[in-house]
C-alpha cells in the first residue's frame, strides 16, 4: 500500500491545475511492492510441484510385488495326454472336397496302391465315364482284408478338385486277399461335371451342373481297407490307400 506521503504527493494540489489521480503511477508502485510477495509465492509452489512429481517417479519406478505362481503351477503336468487313437479321419469319400485342395496322402502302410484306368480320352458333356481301378499289393507279403464296393474318384485340375464321387455309399465289402503283387479291379465312373462348396453338404450333388471345359484333367481314386485280425493286428485296422494320379483329356 502506498505510504501517506506518496499519497500526499499524489493528491497534491497543482497551482495552475486541479486536483486529479495519476493512476498509471499508482498502478505501476502497487505492482512493485506486490512483485517480492508473488515471487516468494510462486517459489513456495514449484518446490510443491517437484515434490509430487519426485513422488509420481519414485512410485512408478517401484519394483512389482511378487507373484504367488510358481513354475509349473500354469501347466497340469500330471493330466493325461489325450489319445491318439482317438483322432478320427475323415472316410475316403470325404478326403476330397468339392474346390479344395487335392489331398496329399501317406502310402498304405500294408504296401496296398491303387491305380486308375480310364480311357485317354473322352467327350465333354455330362455323361458318366466308365473305366477301371486297380488295387495291387506291392509288399513283400500276403495282405488279407476288406474294402468297399468301389474307390471314391476324384476329378481334378492343377491340384484343385472339380469332382469326387458322391451319393449312396452301398454297405457290400469286397473280400481282399492278395500275394505279393496280385492285384484285382473295381469297375467304376466319372462325371466330367464342375461341383461347388454347397454339393458337399447334402446327401449327393445336385442336379444339372455345369459340364467340365475341353482340356486336360487329373483323376486318382482313394479306398478304406480294413485289414483282417490274421495279419497281426489285435482288432481291425483302417487303412486310406491311394495311388498315383492319370491324366485323361476331355473334348
Amino acid at each position: 500500500m502506498p505510504t501517506e506521503d506518496e499519497l500526499r504527493q499524489l493528491f497534491g494540489r497543482a497551482d495552475d491545475a486541479p486536483n486529479r489521480l495519476d493512476a498509471a503511477s499508482i498502478v505501476r508502485r502497487s505492482r512493485a511492492r506486490r512483485l517480492p510477495r508473488q515471487l516468494a509465492a510462486g517459489a513456495i509452489g514449484a518446490l510443491a510441484v517437484a515434490g509430487i512429481s519426485v513422488l509420481s517417479v519414485q512410485s512408478l519406478a517401484a519394483p512389482p510385488a511378487p507373484s504367488s505362481m510358481v513354475a509349473g503351477e500354469a501347466f497340469d503336468q500330471s493330466a493325461p495326454a489325450p489319445e491318439l487313437d482317438s483322432i478320427k479321419r475323415a472316410p475316403a469319400d470325404k478326403v476330397n472336397l468339392c474346390t479344395g485342395t487335392l489331398a496329399e496322402l501317406a502310402p498304405s502302410q500294408y504296401g496296398l496302391q491303387l491305380d486308375v484306368e480310364f480311357p485317354a480320352t473322352a467327350p465333354v458333356g455330362t455323361e458318366p465315364v466308365t473305366g477301371t481301378v486297380r488295387l495291387t499289393n506291392t509288399s513283400d507279403r500276403e495282405v488279407v482284408g476288406s474294402t468297399p464296393l468301389r474307390p471314391s474318384l476324384t476329378v481334378s485340375q492343377d491340384g484343385t478338385v472339380l469332382w469326387h464321387s458322391n451319393g449312396v455309399t452301398l454297405l457290400a465289402l469286397v473280400e481282399v486277399d492278395l500275394q505279393p503283387g496280385e492285384s484285382l479291379t473295381y469297375e467304376t465312373t466319372f462325371t466330367p461335371v464342375l461341383c461347388g462348396v454347397e454339393d458337399d453338404l447334402g446327401d449327393a450333388f445336385r442336379e444339372g451342373l455345369p459340364a467340365l471345359g475341353a482340356g486336360d484333367y487329373d483323376l486318382s481314386a482313394v479306398i478304406d481297407f480294413t485289414a483282417d485280425p490274421s495279419m497281426g493286428q489285435e482288432s481291425p485296422e483302417l487303412d486310406l490307400v491311394s495311388g498315383p494320379t492319370s491324366t485323361i483329356r476331355l473334348g
